[in-house]
């Protein structure tokens, strides 16, 4: 075939992709994106061009359809969706050229995998759900099926479907399900067929598992998918094998409830046997397949129990395999256990780590039963003189502790302390390591026993000795600290908001402390999160701390404050990413770990260092690092703190601070930003009260301009609403100004709509209006003043109040209507029965606001139940007053008289 200049050409620049010379490949991607800037349907046509043609070279074809597959999608969502959009748009005789092409090359190339296999994927992504390209199916059906087909052929079309599977929505091919299954089954099953076709036939199997849901409904066919996968799972080549197993996996996740009939006589037996296995990839798999079951059975259990709480039968019920397999699983993953590597990489999945997972799980699932098969190989192995099995064994009793009760556990625990201890200060990194691991399990799960008299003392020395350990080692020793402080606050005998004197750890508290914030120095802070798990560790510390610990809390709020004031003085030595990096978590870090300080300050205290902390927080809002939205987050959530502590004392910081309150709020490309930004301004009104009139107007502006821009993320919208009523009752009165406009916003949010069928946006949903609430409760009590005789302002309410309860019935008429918002309707009812009296009855004397207010009764949030009480009890007040001889009110002549003058005053 004669190939024209510009086709040759491009093979030349094709070839050039994988060049080793840096100048050529940097040119070679340059024109690239040149043409496909210029004439992109003309680009993708001689893409498609190369790809078909055999005579070109395999290094070209492959990169055409590597190019060409770029134009069609992207990892991005919004982006793969704009090129599928771009690629619909094309004239549909050019498409058709290129579909010709691609489908023409398939089984053609000899690179693996096959590029046409993805160019044809990624057009049927775009296509086939718009109705388009609807030949294309049974065309590739008809390729496997083909006894003429080259391996090749079939090879790259199962790689096809494999793809299509993959990446489209299951509803698309569901008509298609059985057509597609025919042909997979055909490349797994054929007796001649090549180890790379049933490779390409498994993968493709795997993919398409979600929408063959019909074909699992019927049992002759679920039987005959099954046969096959298990017989693919004997296969003699290692991929085919894994692969077959993965389906197994996915297949017990997706169709448990039918799994019964094959478990015995096939399941279990092939995956125990995989399990034992000395290839890694097929013993992850098989290891796989039981934390999948015991996943599952603990999903059902708990659903279980909602469904018995219900007075309902459950949709699908445990079979408990788990439990049943117990005797089998456990020794083979305790041999699993034994085969870790003394400098295993932290990120490598292998058989070892996969094993402690699948415990943890067992554990989980089958509870106290799991015990007697775990305890032996441990009593047996603790002390081993190998370094490898006294590391299983800890490893094992490490991961068994989440499924047991206190009863039994807390006693198995107390008995392995010395032991434990002991393994703190082993010569073998690894045993270190889990034994520190083991220690944060312990103060997480069953913290009273590490805070015994007997042990807490050689306890406490061994996790301090072990601060000065391997970085692994001691990042799991400051999360034991973490549960340790916890467990020793609540184990004192005092009311749950008030501070005990002191506690077990009171007098190690000083000396840990140091040693933790040594560790946040340490040179090697960076490697295994060491640096941010020490201060994750301080700051548990500090929250946790009696009162007799409070000097070495003030000494520690200094030392905070320094570290911050020296870091930002770092930001002119910065020279590489990583610095920035580095630099920027360090700033986070010193950011949260003052706000844990702060919040333990005394109030006679806040003043005195408030100025020092707040010049610091203002000289990081100007350097650059505040760029990153991550640390403009954290220095505004320090903020919030300081405001919290200092209450009105703030004020004079408010002239300094409002610029960077300004731009979080404008900050709308990290919404993240914008959110805090938003909640601290609502922080801001309720510590300042009236005293934040002077900066009112600039802030609703902002608010408002966040409110009708499209491109502020969703999120900050509920907040702001809620941050208009935190401004309401903070003026009183003076929000006047403001009414018309906000009651606008309120009313328009008030009207949103959403998909149902996404369960994100009716929580959103639920959001929005638990904002709208707020802002309304805000509103009417703002204006109504705390007064005994509420402010005439008030009236200018009234002719909201129709809708005000309109809305709230249309939320009590919703079935899908969260606790918050019968916690907030509750409080807006109760808010406007107290302002607005007995004219208000008809309105919310009704089976939907009746109902909302039971329910809200019954509701096992306290919060919502007492709210609920009130609204129902001002309610019984006012009908009891109606029905007095004398309708009077004792609240305020004008107010009733307005009340009794208006539009929907009862007749009569």
């Amino acid at each position: 075939m004669q190939m024209d200049s510009t086709t040759v050409q491009l093979i030349q620049v094709l070839e050039k992709t994988v060049s080793p010379d840096k100048n050529e490949l940097e040119a070679a991607q340059n024109f690239l994106e040149q043409a496909a800037q210029t004439n992109l349907h003309e680009f993708v046509q001689r893409l498609s061009g190369v790809l078909v043609t055999a005579a070109a070279s395999a290094v070209s074809r492959m990169a055409a359809g590597l190019q060409l597959k770029n134009q069609l999608t992207s990892k991005d969502p919004a982006l793969k969706s704009q090129y599928q959009q771009r690629w619909l748009a094309i004239p549909v005789e050019t498409r058709e050229y290129i579909k010709k092409n691609i489908l023409e090359a398939l089984g053609t190339e000899t690179n693996r995998p096959s590029a046409a296999a993805q160019c044809v994927a990624y057009v049927a992504v775009a296509e086939l759900p718009v109705g388009q390209w609807n030949d294309l199916i049974p065309l590739l059906v008809s390729n496997v099926a083909n006894p003429n087909s080259t391996e090749m052929m079939k090879e790259a079309t199962l790689e096809t479907i494999g793809y299509i599977c993959q990446e489209i929505e299951s509803e698309v091919l569901e008509s298609q399900s059985n057509q597609i299954l025919t042909a997979i089954i055909h490349g797994m099953k054929g007796s001649n067929t090549s180890n790379h076709v049933r490779l390409a036939a498994t993968s493709a199997l795997f993919n398409s598992l979600e929408f063959t849901k019909g074909n699992f409904e019927i049992e002759s066919e679920r039987n005959f998918i099954m046969e096959v996968v298990c017989e693919a799972t004997q296969s003699s080549h290692t991929q085919v094998r894994v692969a077959a197993l993965q389906c197994l996996v996915k297949i017990m996740s997706l169709y448990y409830q039918y799994m019964e009939p094959y478990m015995a006589p096939a399941l279990f037996p092939i995956t125990l046997e995989a399990m034992k296995s000395d290839i890694d990839e097929v013993a992850l798999q098989g290891i796989e397949f039981w934390s999948n079951v015991s996943d599952e059975e603990v999903d059902l259990s708990m659903e279980e129990g909602e469904a018995l709480e219900g007075g309902r039968p459950p949709v699908k019920v445990s079979r408990h395999y788990a439990k049943g397999a117990l005797q089998y699983l456990v020794p083979v993953l305790m041999q699993k256990l034994t085969k870790q590597e003394e400098f295993d990489d932290e990120d490598d999945w292998n058989p070892s780590k996969s094993a402690g997972v699948c415990l943890m799980l067992l554990s989980s699932c089958c509870e106290e039963a799991i015990v007697p098969y775990v305890l032996p190989f441990v009593k047996a192995n603790i002390k081993s003189p190998d370094w490898r099995f006294r590391d299983a064994a800890l490893m094992a009793f490490g991961s068994i502790l989440g499924g047991l009760e206190p009863s039994t556990l807390k006693p198995l625990v107390e008995q392995a302390m010395p032991t434990l201890i002991e393994l703190m200060y082993d010569n073998s990194v690894v045993v270190r390591d889990t034994a520190a691991w083991t220690f944060g399990r312990i103060c997480e799960i069953i913290p009273e026993a590490a805070i015994n008299e007997t042990y807490l003392k050689p306890l406490l020395e061994s996790l301090v000795n072990g601060l000065k350990a391997e970085p692994r080692v001691a990042a799991n020793v400051c999360w034991a600290f973490t549960g340790l402080a916890e467990a020793s606050y609540e184990s004192t005998e005092t009311a749950a908001d008030k501070q005990p004197e002191t506690y077990c750890m009171s007098q190690y508290f000083d000396f840990i402390v140091q040693r933790l914030l040594e560790t946040t120095d340490r040179p090697d802070g960076a490697q295994a999160n060491l640096r941010s798990a020490a201060y994750e560790a301080l700051m548990e510390m500090v929250k946790n701390s009696p009162r007799d610990c409070y000097v070495t809390v003030q000494r520690t709020t200094m030392v905070i404050l320094q570290r911050l004031q020296q870091v930002l003085q770092m930001e002119t030595h910065i020279q590489s990413h990583s610095d920035r990096a580095q630099y920027n978590d360090l700033q986070s870090l010193l950011c949260a770990t003052l706000q844990s300080v702060l919040r333990k300050v005394t109030p006679e205290d806040a003043p005195q260092i408030s100025d020092a902390i707040m010049t610091a927080l203002l000289s990081m809002f100007n350097s650059n690092s505040c760029k990153s939205g991550g640390v403009q987050e954290d220095a505004l959530m320090a903020v919030s703190t300081l405001v919290e502590v200092l209450g009105e004392g703030f004020l004079k910081y408010m002239d300094a601070f409002k610029p960077f309150l300004c731009l979080g709020l404008k900050n709308h490309a990290e919404y993240q930003v914008c959110v805090t930004a938003v909640g601290l301004t609502g922080d801001i009104c309720r510590a300042l009260k009236n005293k934040i009139l002077p900066y009112c107007d600039e802030i609703m502006t902002l608010l408002l301009e966040n409110l009708g821009n499209n491109s502020v993320h969703r999120s900050v919208k509920p907040q702001i609403l809620a941050v208009f009523g935190d401004i309401a009752l903070s003026i009183g009165p003076e929000f006047k100004k403001y009414l018309d406009v906000v009651l606008q916003t309120l009313a328009q949010a008030s009207q949103a709509n959403v998909d149902r069928l996404d369960y994100d946006m009716i929580d959103y949903l639920n959001e929005l209006r638990e904002g709208i609430l707020d802002a309304y409760t805000g509103i009417v009590q703002g204006l109504k003043g705390d007064g005994s005789t509420p402010n005439p302002d008030v009236n200018l309410l009234e002719p909201h109040v129709p809708f005000m309860i309109q809305f709230i019935t249309s939320i009590a008429r919703d079935r899908e209507h969260s606790d918050g918002n019968v916690a907030a309707s509750a409080g807006l009812i109760g808010d406007l029965v107290t302002v607005f009296g007995v004219t208000l009855l008809p309105m919310i004397d009704n089976e939907p606001i009746m109902d909302l207010l039971t329910k809200g009764r019954r509701s096992r949030t306290n919060k919502t139940k007492a709210v609920s009480a009130w609204a129902a009890k001002e309610i019984r007040r006012l009908k009891n007053t109606l029905n007095a001889p004398s309708s009077w009110s004792p609240r305020g002549f004008g107010i009733v008289k307005a009340a009794e003058e208006s539009e929907y005053a009862p007749a009569g």
